[in-house]
C-alpha cells in the first residue's frame, strides 16, 4: 500500500513529506482495519512539518490527524463493528471520555503516533466513531480536529453554552472559526467574524455571520467589537491567533465572558499586552485541545440534527498531498482543505 511519512532532512529545518510503499498493516484482536478515503489538514500539520508541534514523536511518522473511511477487517475480539461500516478516526487515539489527561498526548494522531495520510490504517476499535450517511467521507474527514475543537469550546467547556442571546467572536476564517460560526448559528447565537479578505467576509456572511470585520483595514478591531456589542463585549471569543491577537481578544470579551484559546497562528511567544483585563473583567481564559470520543459522538448528533455541512475550500488527490500542504500554508483557504482518493 502507499502512505506518506514526515522525515527529517539533514541540513533543513523543515521535514520532507515523502510517499512510500509498505506492506498493509496487520489487524490485532482489538483492532479495525480502515481503508482511508479522505483526510483534511489543520494548522497543526504545518507545525508538525516545521518540527514545532509539542505532540511530535518518533520518526518517520504518518502525518495528518483527521481522516475517514470504511472498515475492511474486524479484529477477533471486536464487537459492535462490521465490515463496510463508515467511520471517522479520533484525534486523540485513547481519549474516550471524561476530562483531558496529559497521557493522551502519547497517542495524538499525525504526531506522537501515526496519522491517516495512508491508504490503510489499523487502529484500536475504541478510537473511531460512526459517521452518518448524510456526510461524505470528505465532509467527515473535516470533523476530528477543527469541528470537534469548536464543539468543545462552545458546547462542552463554557459555563453557559452558546445559544440565543449570546454573542460570539471568531477570529479568521480557517477551519475552527468557520466550524464555530456554523455551530453557533445553528444554536441561535449572534456571530462576529474577522478576516483580511473581503471575499472571505462575503462567504462568512453567506454562512449567516451577523457582522464581519476587516482586521487589515481595522488593526484595532477590538474597537469595532466594542461598538457592535454596544460597549458590552462578546460573550465568548474563539481565539486562534495566540500572542499577536490575545490583547485585542481581552479587550473584546465582556465582563465574565470566556476566551477559548485554541491556536498559535501568530506564534508561541508570550503576549506583550498586560493580562490585567482578564482580572478586571473576571473573564475566563480556557485552553481548548480538540475533544474526546464521547464529545465527538455528541457533535455528530448535533450536526445531523441541524444539517450542518462542513465547509470545504478545495480538494486534492492522494498524489497531490504536497500541493495540499502548500495551499494550506498560503492561507488562501476558507474552511477546510481536503485530500481524497
Amino acid at each position: 500500500m502507499r502512505r506518506y511519512v514526515l522525515r527529517s532532512v539533514e541540513g533543513q529545518a523543515e521535514k520532507a513529506v515523502e510517499l512510500e510503499n509498505v506492506d498493509q498493516p496487520s489487524v490485532g484482536s482489538g483492532d479495525l482495519l480502515i481503508r482511508v478515503r479522505a483526510c483534511s489538514l489543520n494548522y497543526r500539520d504545518l507545525l508538525m512539518k516545521r518540527g514545532l508541534s509539542a505532540s511530535g514523536g518518533d520518526e518517520p511518522v504518518v502525518p495528518l490527524s483527521d481522516g475517514a473511511g470504511e472498515i475492511v477487517e474486524v479484529g477477533s475480539n471486536v464487537e459492535g463493528w462490521a465490515e463496510g461500516d463508515r467511520v471517522a478516526l479520533t484525534f486523540f487515539r485513547d481519549w474516550e471520555s471524561g476530562p483531558f489527561s496529559m497521557r493522551y498526548h502519547k497517542a495524538a494522531r499525525g504526531g506522537s503516533c501515526d496519522g491517516v495520510l495512508t491508504e490503510y490504517v489499523s487502529v484500536p476499535a475504541h478510537s473511531v466513531v460512526k459517521i452518518p450517511d448524510s456526510l461524505s467521507y470528505s465532509a467527515a474527514a473535516c470533523l476530528p480536529c477543527a469541528y470537534l475543537t469548536a464543539w468543545q469550546a462552545l458546547m462542552e467547556r463554557p459555563a453557559e453554552r452558546v445559544g440565543p442571546g449570546r454573542m460570539l467572536l471568531c477570529l479568521g476564517t480557517g477551519g475552527v472559526s468557520i466550524a464555530a460560526l456554523q455551530i453557533a448559528k445553528a444554536a441561535g447565537a449572534e456571530v462576529i467574524i474577522t478576516s483580511s479578505s473581503d471575499e472571505k467576509r462575503r462567504k462568512a456572511e453567506a454562512l449567516r455571520a451577523d457582522h464581519t470585520i476587516s482586521y487589515v483595514e481595522n488593526p484595532d478591531w477590538d474597537r469595532l467589537v466594542h461598538e457592535i456589542t454596544e460597549k458590552q463585549g462578546a460573550d465568548q471569543v474563539i481565539e486562534v491567533g495566540g500572542a499577536g491577537t490575545l490583547g485585542c481578544s481581552m479587550n473584546s470579551v465582556r465582563a465574565g465572558g470566556t476566551i477559548s484559546l485554541i491556536g498559535v497562528l501568530t506564534g508561541f511567544q508570550p503576549p506583550e499586552e498586560s493580562l490585567f483585563p482578564l482580572v478586571a473583567k473576571a473573564a475566563d481564559l480556557q485552553g481548548i485541545y480538540v475533544g474526546s470520543r464521547e464529545m465527538f459522538t455528541s457533535m455528530i448528533e448535533y450536526i445531523v440534527e441541524h444539517r450542518i455541512s462542513p465547509v470545504i475550500d478545495c480538494t486534492f488527490g492522494f498524489e497531490e498531498a504536497v500541493d495540499a500542504y502548500e495551499y494550506l500554508e498560503s492561507a488562501r483557504h476558507f474552511g477546510k482543505v481536503v485530500i481524497k482518493w
